[in-house]
């Protein structure tokens, strides 16, 4: 446990309940969030979560616009369900990254769960972008990837983070509560 993990995880309760009251402060703080968690993962060899959040940093931006000047008016998003074929052609994508990842890190690296965090690297980018777009999926996604998240931290002896992830999952559950119970949801 070093102070800047401690830190980084400060940052990530305070973006993801920001993220909850859509408020688009959430987005600059899990920026510095993500930035700092590159640098340890890198320390602990979780290759696929340090590549992870360099994209998070990429669409930690791309959200920020999508908050403030995206949808049709470009006023920002309302929250919204994702249509079936979209929910399907994103879970393919999230599976085809997770086998194209896994086979990378397991070959040419050291990683230290190879399957597994490269799964959950992509899985997380599939709901950081339903996040970005204010798709109520999001957050049953997260929910599920952060339970195995809190497993692989404790396995890495990475308590804060565990903890995180953990105060993670409630946030997840408030949020999909949250954000069910906003103005009518608008299918996609």
């Amino acid at each position: 446990m070093s102070p800047l993990e401690l830190f980084a995880a400060t940052l990530g309760v305070i973006a993801v309940w920001l993220t909850v009251k859509q408020n688009v402060w959430c987005w600059p703080i899990g920026l510095a969030m993500v930035l700092i968690y590159s640098w340890i993962f890198f320390e602990v060899k979780l290759y696929s979560d340090m590549l992870l959040q360099g994209v998070f940093a990429v669409l930690q931006l791309y959200g920020w616009w999508q908050w403030t000047r995206g949808g049709d008016q470009h006023r920002g998003r309302e929250v919204s369900r994702l249509s079936a074929p979209g929910l399907a052609l994103s879970l393919a994508i999230g599976t085809a990254g997770s086998l194209a990842l896994g086979y990378l890190m397991s070959t040419y690296t050291d990683a230290a769960v190879p399957w597994l965090d490269a799964a959950l690297t992509a899985f997380s980018l599939v709901a950081q972008v339903w996040m970005a777009q204010k798709r109520l999926e999001c957050w049953p996604l997260w929910l599920a990837l952060d339970v195995i998240y809190v497993g692989l931290f404790v396995h890495k002896g990475l308590y804060p983070t565990a903890v995180l992830y953990g105060l993670f999952c409630l946030l997840a559950l408030h949020g999909w509560l949250t954000w069910r119970r906003g103005p009518e949801l608008v299918r996609a």
